[in-house]
């Protein structure tokens, strides 16, 4: 070495073409001496140390991108540095430019794919409440940062910028990151809130005012002498955004609209639009902002559509999951808490990072007054807008790397505000937000309740396209006329995978052009599934089709299917049975994820839930556009359940293309309720209650049943008959003799009701979603051509005590929910 110095960045380091290879460890080579194996090593440990730290604070509900900082920290000189021998054979001064130049790479790559995934229509639809969040949250803690950029900075040389040092502090300070706080929202099922929305939309504000801060503060990180430069940096980077905005995005938008309907993005476009995110990097870092900058413009630019879906399945995982972390080791390694060396600074420290929560906090809050948000809600929103992350990172490296803004210590300081200020979100916003409910609460719960002359809200649920004929020809036959039309919305489930945020898309086929991408799957099949509606509504009449796509994971996407229910107030929801027919007529499994995602509706829905089993039914004959040819039966063994399935099947009789047919299982004189208690004490208060109860549903039953055929007695294409048995066993029986002259079934799952009917079918139940009837229905050697759908009726959340007459027909749902437990006595039974 020409010189030698204790600062390692001061490290004259020369390059050798023969150093970037082993020879061999057989020839006595050491890897770690060679650029490659020592580059491969440590990106291998930079993954594996991130991945820990994810899986170690998993269970304390924290983003990643606070594990994946810490990981950064504990191989710096922090923690693993100090380890004698470590830094100089991992982390060797020789190997940082290699290692810091491929994080650089997937920063630029990153902050590409952020802009691309942002969608700037947003922001003429945030309006001015989003708008005023975003400033309130910014300028309290902008003057916290300036007051403290005072105490922090008159200890420093005199090299230092104040200027561009007020800046950045005051940026990290106020910015909010929009990755981040789009995965806090969704982890803890905020996403489609109105809280949640919020929150997005003023975070996406807060981050354009701060690439322009930031645009400020690079201009301004020169020496007095240079301003003139500054201002050339200023004028410069905004002609970038108008050439992006004015000549590039016409021409992005031109090359896709080359790609005639049906045909895959050709691989030269996708080429042209990766190699433009790195000369918009490599244009912006010669005018003098940063690399970064210009690929987030570019970003930015890129139209909405198939090409942006196609971007991020091409470089998401490999980005996040590779490049990435190289960001947060070379951070780590810039960090050495070591350097805060006096209790002054720690106290300095933590003063600054609560007066900056408490700052957004209090600015938040004070704009939702205005806006008569509830105080609880503006402190939530104003904790989730303290969200930090990689923006940080980046506005915090920069001044790092210019000498004259930020030294050891400062940045130390920084890095810890950052992690500590998006460490407390997830618990405090967990622990603190109880999501309120509508207080607005509808009585249409049920198809029993629904009006025979007023609109019928159903939502269907589609996991993959397998499902689609067979649900629109039950919407068929559902029967929409002028005095009762359907009102359908489609919810495609997609199971969250990689790292994109969960969240609720709305689809509005008419006025989009979908270019479909092979290559992407789940884009393939929305938009066939859309497709598919789209056509059901124009060739039928009375029905409307409002298709949505929820991505979410499989464990809690039901939370997702009973908002839109409940926010779009349906009477049904309707989902597929988790096993579908194979050729030979048996059934096999699709996925057991399915099975859970029905077993967790059912114990949440807002509504009525009808789980489909599809056996022929997508391949009906249809007679004309408007009509079909199908024979429904229900199966009617008592309870709310078979009372919603007859709701649902009557309503399908005054189809004239429907036969339905009624049979109902009526117990014998030999059929006892005593022998389902595990008690011979005839004086036991639960075998009083039980029979009390079932006493009780029966008289429900029987005016629901007059009711039918009363109304109905001179319909020739309704068929009632009474089936009377004595056992399970006679119960079992008679329904395997039913034929496959019927196209579909129809019955209630009967939960919750005990009837000898069915006693101890339960127990060797395979399939408890379906209940005991529906099990035996579902199996593969019943029929292979009969569809089955079974429903459950809408219960409630708690349950109240009846009040007035049960034959009242003002009854809300809410009180027809007690029948299902109600008794004379008002005894609970177990």
């Amino acid at each position: 070495m020409a010189m030698a110095t204790t600062r390692a960045e001061d490290l004259i380091v020369y390059y050798s073409p023969k150093m970037v290879t082993a020879k061999g460890i057989w020839k006595g080579d050491n890897p770690l001496d060679y650029s490659i194996p020592l580059f491969i090593l440590q990106m291998t440990i930079v993954v594996a140390t991130t991945r820990i730290m994810v899986f170690v604070l998993k269970p304390l509900r924290q983003p990643r991108v606070v594990s994946e900082i810490l990981g950064g920290v504990i191989l710096g000189p922090s923690v693993l540095g100090r380890v004698q021998g470590f830094a100089s054979t991992i982390f060797p001064s020789r190997s940082v430019m290699v290692l810091e130049t491929m994080a650089n790479v997937g920063l630029v790559y990153f902050l590409f794919l952020v802009g691309v995934e942002m969608d700037l229509t947003v922001l003429r639809k945030t309006g001015k409440r989003a708008l005023a969040v975003a400033i309130g949250g910014m300028i309290l803690p902008f003057v916290v940062g300036i007051c403290f950029t005072i105490v922090l900075h008159d200890r420093k040389p005199k090299s230092l910028n104040t200027a561009t040092y007020i800046l950045l502090l005051g940026v990290t300070l106020s910015v909010t990151a929009f990755p981040v706080l789009a995965r806090i929202l969704f982890e803890l099922k905020l996403i489609n809130s109105e809280i949640g929305k919020l929150a997005m939309s003023s975070a996406l504000l807060n981050v354009m005012c701060t690439w322009i801060l930031l645009a400020f503060a690079i201009a301004t990180a020169d020496n007095d002498a240079k301003s003139f430069a500054s201002l050339w940096v200023l004028l410069a980077s905004v002609g970038f955004v108008v050439v992006c905005i004015v000549f590039v995005r016409p021409a992005i938008t031109w090359m896709v609209g080359t790609t005639s309907e049906g045909e895959l993005l050709s691989e030269f476009t996708i080429c042209v639009i990766l190699t433009g995110a790195m000369i918009s990097g490599f244009i912006t870092d010669a005018i003098g902002t940063h690399a970064v900058f210009g690929a987030f413009v570019f970003g930015l630019v890129i139209p909405n559509g198939a090409l942006g879906v196609v971007l991020l399945e091409k470089l998401e995982d490999f980005v996040y999951g590779l490049l990435l972390p190289l960001f947060f080791a070379i951070s780590g390694l810039k960090a050495n808490f070591a350097s805060i060396d006096s209790a002054r600074t720690l106290g300095v420290l933590a003063f600054i990072t609560f007066l900056s929560c408490a700052g957004k906090i209090a600015g938040t809050m004070l704009i939702t007054m205005f806006l008569r948000v509830p105080y609880n809600d503006g402190f939530i929103l104003g904790v989730l807008m303290n969200a930090k992350g990689l923006v940080e990172l980046i506005v915090l490296n920069i001044g790092k790397d210019r000498k004259v803004v930020l030294d050891d210590e400062s940045f130390s300081v920084m890095v810890i505000v950052a992690v500590v200020m998006t460490a407390i979100i997830s618990p405090i916003v967990a622990t603190m937000y109880k999501p309120t409910r509508s207080s607005v609460s509808y009585e249409r719960r049920t198809l029993q309740r629904a009006l025979h002359d007023g609109e019928l809200r159903l939502l269907v649920c589609i996991h993959t396209h397998r499902n689609v004929p067979a649900i629109i020809n039950l919407l068929e036959a559902s029967n929409p006329t002028a005095k009762s039309p359907l009102c359908i919305y489609v919810l495609h489930l997609v199971e969250l995978t990689g790292h994109a945020s969960g969240m609720l898309i709305v689809h509005n086929a008419r006025k989009s052009k979908y270019v479909p991408t092979a290559k992407n799957r789940t884009q393939a099949q929305s938009d066939n599934i859309i497709n598919a509606f789209e056509s059901f509504e124009q060739h039928s009449s009375f029905v409307s089709i409002h298709p949505r796509t929820a991505i979410s994971p499989y464990n809690s996407i039901h939370e997702d299917i009973c908002s839109v229910a409940e926010d779009k107030r349906v009477a049904l929801v309707i989902i597929p049975f988790h096993k579908q027919q194979t050729v030979d007529g048996g059934m096999e499994g699709t996925s057991p994820a399915f099975g859970s995602v029905n077993q967790n509706l059912l114990a949440k829905a807002p509504c009525s839930v009808g789980i489909l089993v599809d056996r022929g039914l997508s391949g009906s004959a249809r007679v004309a556009a408007n009509e079909v040819s199908r024979q429904v039966c229900v199966l009617f063994f008592g309870g709310p359940d078979d009372r919603e399935a007859l709701a649902y099947g009557w309503r399908m009789c005054e189809n004239p293309g429907i036969s339905l047919t009624v049979l109902r299982f009526v117990p014998g004189a030999n059929a006892t309720l005593s022998t389902m208690l595990p008690t011979d004490d005839p004086d036991n208060p639960n075998v009083l209650t039980v029979e009390a109860t079932n006493s009780w549903e029966n008289g429900l039953d029987d005016e629901y049943i007059n009711d039918f055929r009363s109304k109905n007695d001179d319909d020739e294409s309704i068929v009632y008959t009474e089936n009377v048995v004595n056992s399970s066993e006679e119960t079992v029986a008679a329904i395997r003799k039913l034929d496959n002259y019927h196209d579909l079934l129809i019955v209630g799952r009967g939960h919750g009701v005990m009837s000898p009917l069915t006693t101890g079918l339960t127990d060797w139940s395979e399939r408890p979603e379906l209940g005991a009837i529906g099990d035996i229905l579902a199996e593969s050697d019943f029929s292979s051509t009969v569809s089955v759908l079974v429903i459950q009726q809408y219960i409630g959340s708690s349950q109240h005590e009846l009040t007035g007459s049960p034959h009242s027909t003002s009854q809300s749902d809410d009180e027809l929910i007690h029948r299902r437990t109600w008794s004379p006595k008002k005894t609970d039974y177990i």
